[in-house]
């Protein structure tokens, strides 16, 4: 990928570092990278956007390399927008501005019939259990593993033909109902499923919407979710090499028919992860 320069303008005057950032305008709910030249007595904190903050760490590759990925909302409206990075120069406290435009992805709608308990769940209990499952996915998602697991390409899930990409409005049953936050893949009940990259499985359990689902810890704010599934070939705590069997293809939780739905999560943010991957094999790996 082409690096496009996008220093435009600096709060700090002083000596500036050197960096390339994947793309001056990014689409909502997509992810852009930053890489920095590691530089004598100059130490990259931290990157700040609005109330979020997103850490610098070492390129996995190339000690030479410091990287930070930067996800936008999908909520995200079309804006300029600012970005602080904070660093150390010599131990003295720093920071430069840098802006960068979002443009609107313009994702088209999507009309999909499920049952209606699945829409609007009406039930104490059921509304109890959806909030538990957030909260707990929360939690797991604003966690961030300072450990890289990832020293290679990302691959997809398995490989069938996708029938819903990200982004797409979602019209459950006439209504509204948010957007599809992942990739669905063709999967009759019973196909594998394998882990997109090295990671840590940190959930492993049966949701109201997402049905069986896997989440997979990657390090550094980056984790794969695997939805619908049929059976588990993993537990929580386990470590999974990439290509590994998870689990099969299944047709548990809030669906129309069997298949598998493929998430990624940054910084907590959820983003379209084949456009994740991609970005991560063409700058990191």
């Amino acid at each position: 990928m082409k690096y496009i320069m996008a220093l435009l303008f600096f709060i700090s005057s002083l000596a500036a570092f050197n960096f390339n950032i994947s793309d001056s305008t990014i689409t909502n709910g997509r992810t852009a990278i930053i890489i920095f030249d590691k530089e004598k007595s100059v130490n990259y904190e931290k990157l700040v956007v609005g109330k979020r903050s997103y850490r610098v760490f070492n390129h996995p590759l190339n000690s030479k390399k410091m990287y930070a990925l930067l996800p936008v909302s999908y909520y995200k409206k079309p804006t300029t927008q600012k970005v602080e990075v904070f660093y150390k120069k010599s131990n003295k406290k720093l920071s430069k501005t840098l802006f960068f435009k979002i443009e609107d992805g313009k994702y088209p709608k999507e009309t999909i019939e499920v049952q209606k308990s699945k829409v609007n769940p009406k039930s104490k209990e059921v509304k109890q259990r959806t909030a538990k499952e957030y909260a707990e996915a929360m939690k797991i998602y604003g966690t961030v593993t300072p450990k890289n697991y990832v020293r290679s390409k990302y691959i997809v899930p398995m490989d069938s033909k996708i029938t819903s990409s990200f982004g797409k409005a979602r019209i459950y049953n006439s209504t509204l109902n948010g957007y599809h936050s992942g990739t669905d893949f063709r999967a009759k009940i019973g196909t594998p499923i394998i882990a997109s990259n090295d990671g840590k499985v940190v959930l492993a359990q049966n949701r109201f919407y997402s049905g069986n689902s896997i989440i997979v810890d990657h390090g550094q704010g980056i984790y794969t979710c695997y939805y619908h599934m049929s059976e588990f070939s993993v537990k929580e705590g386990d470590m999974v090499r990439k290509g590994e069997v998870i689990g099969l293809s299944g047709d548990t939780g809030r669906i129309t028919g069997p298949h598998l739905h493929f998430s990624a999560r940054v910084g907590g943010l959820q983003v379209d992860p084949l456009q994740l991957i991609t970005l991560l094999n063409e700058n990191l790996y």
